[in-house]
């Protein structure tokens, strides 16, 4: 063949490849993805489920800095080839034994005309929904790039209603609005709190996991899985045409990322089915993440505990040893010298209550906050002294409640607040983290409270993004695992390290002293900020009345105490915390047997009723054991749940004790109204529970013998 005839021939594929669009479908095919190039050489996608459509065609591409021609148009397929994968693994910790990762993938490798730079944009399409990523190969002419946005498009098929929180660079602690996507933009003004970091950057902006569900009975859900040296994705919505665009978390000078070749972006994920109940059981995120790079896991250890917290939270009891300013202006380097402010709550006698606590009723740990020096500084916003995580106040002897938690075989947790200084907490990481190893803590909870240090950096950044990916390695160097508070929400990465086994991320029930959570939250949380991972909610709170723990405090904890037990089965996390103070739990030692016997590792979970912001139903099987626990949490209206047990053993028989509101329980008149009994069930035995508004339901299942089951009755 001649130049000119192998020359035609090659234009003609390459013109063949690019003006086809590529389809792939899900295993099950009824989600359906097209990727097609626009007559501009723009790179677009869209999505349908069962024939209706998910996502319009929508534009993907990335904007550069200082770039004479950015990676958004101008494109041609140069390769396009599509695979299948089906596997199982098994999580260190999780809601199931076994996760299955089966999906169909297309790899389409554009070439931009002018610059012959290539882009390949991966597509992985599950059973319940999407995953793509930016992949960018090594090559000459893309090497090192700044990104100045991204510009992936969600192009939403109709005015769904959405369960949203506003756009913030520095936190995702707020309620969620629930509202048109149209809506959006004259809410957000009253979506922002009062202790909100900064105003949100558009008037249309949102975080994710962003949850939606349409007129006709499809749930959406937008998040994304791996981020990993790149800024934390949030949604600008264009809602004259409901569109959504990626916007990223600036840096300190406004740049979004730092790239060098070969990388690639975080994967976007769209969760979508017509049934609730599949998103939350959907594995995307953690499937889109690689697997464990930490060979031996037998040191990471779900974990119950109970901690001095709750009680610095409501105004009882102080972090700080003293009132006084301990500063270099000041001279006040000797803590022995500096006069207590009598209300300091890690001290010796208390956090031994708590260990005995712990001891008496089968906890595994005692988190203990304020034990340090340097709060008094942060509190009276000195920054001539910073917390170097080894040095306790006088009233705290490390060696003493060490050994005095290991004499009844409790693990203290240690507490780490950073002040939001990155740098200074990477300083003295390795000897903090010897620290623990030297007194027998193998678990901490991180804290980024307050504007990131250096100046200018925000929490969801690239930079401080990895920060926390830094401190969550080095911890497994150590052998320590990682609870971290005000740090960027989960994106599926604990599969990847799975010592880090909780985040805050989200409004927590901390934020029921500080004025009070919708009744619903708990019913949204796992459809959003659950997607990515488990959080450290800290439920627990029997007291609802947050005057009776400090009189200044006027908070109501808009819950029952029902609900509160519910909540150690549908907000899944391998760490979990007893909240509240043991005088409150000792008034419902009855109640609280649910805390004591709930598992906190599970061999199946069972998702049987599930309505965003109204309901949330699910059993789950207990790690290695015959035991299953049933959660159900209700939002503002009272409803009857209605569930069957056919997840248990046929042929076997079981004992159900069921903590439920009373017929008066009301989440503000009648919190503390509850209910418990017990009942023989089988695999054929069903239940119809009724759940007051903020409410709930919580049922321990154990398996028995015709003797243990005599004069109980039959449900």
């Amino acid at each position: 063949m001649n130049k000119s005839l192998f020359f035609t021939a090659l234009l003609a594929t390459v013109f063949s490849v690019a003006s086809l669009a590529q389809e792939l479908k899900s295993p099950n095919g009824q989600l359906n993805m097209s990727f097609a190039l626009q007559a501009d050489g723009t790179p677009a996608y869209q999505l349908s489920y069962k024939g209706k459509a998910v996502l319009k065609p929508s534009k993907l591409g990335l904007e550069l800095k200082n770039d004479a021609k950015s990676l958004l148009n101008d494109f041609v397929i140069t390769d396009a080839k599509t695979t299948s994968h089906d596997s199982s693994w098994e999580p260190v910790w999780g809601e199931e034994k076994i996760i299955r990762n089966h999906y169909n993938e297309l790899a389409v490798t554009l070439t931009q005309n002018g610059t012959n730079r290539q882009l390949l944009i991966r597509f992985r399409l599950f059973d319940d929904g999407l995953g793509f990523r930016y992949e960018f190969p090594a090559q000459p002419n893309l090497v090192y790039f700044v990104i100045k946005e991204e510009r992936t498009q969600f192009a939403m098929a109709g005015n769904h209603t959405a369960f949203w929180i506003a756009g913030d660079y520095d936190t995702q602690e707020y309620d969620y609005t629930t509202s048109r996507l149209t809506e959006i933009r004259g809410l957000m003004k009253n979506a922002i709190q009062p202790n909100a970091s900064q105003t949100p950057f558009s008037d249309t902006g949102v975080q994710t996991a962003l949850m939606m569900k349409t007129d006709d009975g499809l749930y959406i859900n937008l998040h994304e899985a791996a981020l990993i040296n790149y800024s934390c994705m949030h949604l600008n919505l264009d809602d004259k045409n409901l569109v959504f665009e990626s916007w990223l978390t600036p840096d300190a000078v406004g740049d979004k990322g730092y790239i060098q070749a070969p990388a690639q972006s975080p994967w976007r994920t769209v969760i979508v089915s017509d049934d609730a109940r599949v998103v939350l059981a959907s594995r995307i995120t953690y499937n889109l993440n690689e697997p464990s790079k930490i060979e031996d896991t037998s040191w990471i250890k779900p974990t119950k505990y109970v901690g001095v917290w709750w009680e610095m939270i409501t105004g009882k009891s102080s972090w700080a040893y003293t009132n006084d300013v301990p500063s270099v202006q000041l001279g006040v380097t000797d803590f022995t010298k500096a006069k207590p402010n009598g209300m300091h709550g890690a001290t010796n006698a208390n956090v031994k209550k708590f260990i005995d606590f712990a001891a008496l009723h089968g906890f595994d740990g005692v988190l203990v906050e304020g034990w340090n020096i340097g709060w008094e500084d942060w509190f009276g916003n000195s920054k001539d002294y910073v917390f170097d995580f080894v040095t306790p106040y006088p009233d705290f002897n490390v060696t003493e409640l060490r050994d005095y938690a290991k004499s009844k075989g409790v693990k203290l947790i240690m507490h780490h607040e950073t002040s939001g200084s990155t740098r200074n907490y990477e300083r003295h990481l390795d000897k903090a983290f010897q620290f623990m190893k030297d007194n027998n803590y193998d678990a901490v909870k991180t804290g980024y409270v307050g504007p990131i240090l250096p100046k200018g950096y925000y929490h969801y950044d690239q930079w401080t993004n990895n920060h926390y990916q830094y401190v969550v390695e080095k911890a497994a160097q150590y052998k320590i695992m990682v609870n971290a508070h005000e740090a960027v929400r989960p994106t599926g990465i604990a599969r990847t390290w799975p010592n880090m086994i909780g985040n805050e991320s989200a409004r927590g029930t901390e934020f029921q002293a500080f004025g009070g959570s919708k009744p619903n939250h708990v019913t949204i949380l796992p459809f959003t900020r659950l997607i990515g991972g488990p959080m450290d909610y800290t439920p627990g709170v029997f007291e609802m009345d947050i005057s009776k723990i400090n009189p200044n405090n006027n908070s109501h904890c808009n819950s029952t105490l029902a609900n509160q037990l519910a909540l150690y089965v549908t907000m899944y996390s391998p760490l979990q915390m007893a909240a509240d103070l043991p005088e409150n739990y000792n008034r419902f030692l009855d109640a609280f047997q649910f805390i004591k016997d709930v598992a906190v590792d599970w061999d199946e979970s069972k998702y049987i009723e599930a309505e965003p912001g109204r309901y949330i139903t699910i059993a789950r099987k207990a790690k290695g054991k015959s035991s299953w626990f049933v959660g159900n949490v209700n939002g503002e209206a009272p409803r009857t749940s209605s569930i069957a047990f056919d997840f248990l053993d046929a042929g076997k028989t079981y004992i159900a004790t069921i903590y439920a509101d009373a017929k008066d329980a009301h989440y503000k008149t009648n919190p503390q109204a509850y209910t418990i009994r017990k009942v023989v069930v089988t695999n054929k035995s069903k239940l119809a529970q009724g759940s007051a508004a903020g409410g709930g339901y919580a049922i321990s299942i154990v398996e028995a013998t015709k003797e243990q089951t005599k004069g109980l009755k039959k449900l």
